[in-house]
Formats: C-alpha cells, sequence, structure tokens
C-alpha cells in the first residue's frame, strides 16, 4: 500500500485519486473513542500512514492525519533531511506543494532545488519532540540554505543548516540574499499557502527590497527561531471536514509589525512584574484530539 501511493507521488498524480476504494473517510459522528494514554507516544510510534481516504483532522497544534502521503526521500528537485525522524509524510496536498516550490527553487540563482526538513509523522499527531505543531499533515519546514542535492543519507543526518540571522534576529546576515527572497515569495505565492513563519529580521528586509507586488508580505508572519529554515502552513484543502484553520493574518503587508517586533529585540520592554507565571505544560492526551484521530492510530 505504502509502495502503491508512493509511485503515485512519484508519478506527479492526484495522490486522493491513487487511493485505492476501500479506504474509508472517517467521520466523528462515527468514530467511538477506543485509545487513551499520552498522544505523542501512540503516534511517535507509527511507521507508515493509515489505510484511510486523506484528511486532516483537528488544528496544526492539536490534530492528526489520516491516509498521509509521503515524500520521496530523493526528487529531481529536492532531497527529505533527517530522514531517521520519519517525518516525510504529510497530507497530499502538502506533499505536491513541497515538490511545486523545488521545482520553482531550482531556477534560482546557485539553487538546484530545496532541502525539506519536518513535515509530520506518517499520521500526524503529537511529536516526540520538536514541534509543538506539524500534527496535521499541513506542515512543512524548508531549508533556506541553497540545495546542492545529492546528499548520501549519512550526509542529511550530519549537515547542518545555516542561520541567516544576526543580532538574535533583528537583522539577516551577509549570507541572505536575493535568492532566499524569492524563495519565501515563491512559497508565499502559492494559492495553498495560508502563512510562512520567518525570523523578524527577514520580514523587514523582504519589506524594504520588495518593488512590485506586495500583497504575499502578509502571509509571512514574524516568529521566534526560523532562522535556518521557513515554515510553511498550508491552508485547510477545500471541503474538508474536519480540518481546523488558523486565523488568517491581519489585513495589510504586515510590515509594520514585523519593525515591532524587531524593535523589541534591540530594545526589549522591561518585564511586567504583575505578569502570571506561564502555566505548566502537560502532554497532549488522546482525549484532547478529535475522536478520527482514535481511528487513525493502528488497531491493538
Amino acid at each position: 500500500m505504502v509502495r502503491s501511493l508512493l509511485a503515485c507521488v512519484i508519478a506527479g498524480a492526484v495522490l486522493a485519486g491513487c487511493a485505492p476504494e476501500s479506504r474509508v473517510t472517517l467521520s466523528a459522528s462515527d468514530v467511538a473513542v477506543t485509545r487513551s494514554g499520552v498522544a505523542k507516544e501512540l503516534f511517535g510510534a507509527e511507521r507508515y500512514g493509515s489505510e484511510h481516504t486523506p484528511a486532516a483532522y483537528g488544528g496544526y497544534s492539536k490534530g492528526c492525519l489520516a491516509g498521509g502521503a509521503q515524500l520521496p526521500e530523493t526528487g529531481p528537485t529536492w532531497q527529505a533531511m533527517r530522514l531517521s525522524r520519519n517525518r516525510n509524510w504529510a497530507h497530499p496536498e502538502t506533499v505536491g506543494f513541497v515538490q511545486r516550490l523545488s521545482r520553482k527553487a531550482a531556477r534560482l540563482p546557485n539553487y538546484n532545488g530545496i532541502y525539506v526538513g519536518d513535515m509530520s509523522q506518517p499520521r500526524g499527531g503529537p511529536m516526540t519532540s520538536g514541534h509543538a505543531s506539524h500534527q496535521s499533515g499541513l506542515d512543512a519546514d524548508i531549508w533556506l540554505m541553497p540545495a546542492a542535492l545529492g546528499l548520501s543519507a549519512t550526509e542529511r543526518e550530519n549537515i547542518s543548516a545555516v542561520s541567516y540571522r544576526r543580532a538574535q534576529g533583528a537583522y539577516v546576515n551577509g549570507r541572505w540574499g536575493r535568492e532566499q527572497h524569492e524563495l519565501v515569495k515563491a512559497a508565499a505565492q502559492d494559492p495553498a499557502v495560508a502563512r510562512i513563519f520567518l525570523f523578524p529580521g527577514a520580514k523587514v528586509q523582504m519589506c524594504n527590497d520588495e518593488t512590485g507586488d506586495r500583497s504575499w508580505l502578509r502571509k509571512v508572519r514574524p516568529w521566534w527561531g526560523h532562522h535556518y529554515h521557513m515554515h510553511v502552513r498550508l491552508a485547510c484543502p477545500d471541503g474538508a471536514a474536519g480540518c481546523e484553520n488558523q486565523a488568517p493574518p491581519p489585513p495589510g503587508d504586515g510590515c509594520a509589525d514585523a519593525q515591532a517586533w524587531v524593535n523589541n529585540i534591540l530594545n526589549p520592554p522591561p518585564p511586567d512584574p504583575d505578569a502570571p507565571p506561564p502555566a505548566p505544560k502537560r502532554d497532549i492526551m488522546m482525549a484532547d484530539l478529535p475522536s478520527q484521530c482514535s481511528a487513525v492510530l493502528s488497531p491493538l
């Protein structure tokens, strides 16, 4: 089954159309919650996608993935990184986006394509380490550095991504160039993309440099970290019942907001002495997830 689905990806076919007719769509009203426990332990143990019609359930930080597709480890214009993590799975829409972006990246100076970081686990859900989101198969980390491609599996585990920030993210460093600008722009202009998380200095730099259509800048949102890669988030596919979108970005290009982030990095506001302490984090339990997520897991 996984091999047949993988063949559909490689062929560039519409993955949902490749799914066998025996695949079923999960409905919340028809699914009994039969699994309990710490969700990351259960989802982290899955090695392959489920035998369901592809669907994203719940939200980006509290959801799961049915019928996940595996991005091939290597393609003509991409390589999946950190293969031991087994996080090159996603909704078929996300796999298609990554492939589209890789072809656009291959036309940029110094790029042969892209290195693809974490997407999702085979059945989505909370991860055992590293991310709060990436749960519904609609997130993908794309490295900013030019991809030479041709890396071995060992090199993909050990090569270090390159940082593009300085001054704690207030500015880009000398590695940032027009190629990175155009890579982010190409991702943001894809209709499937809802938003992109990137360090504040990069957003401000792109705001200053962009002389053409600026509408795509609205999707690029400043966020901590994200100076080695951009975190691309897709919107729920059209008509996807049970999938929860994030609220859309505010109107406008968001450049003033990004500048405010930079100002706060350079001149941090004093701490609020009356601010309550952060609430302790707890593990997401199966009962916290949509009911379909119980059926997405392998049967006991």
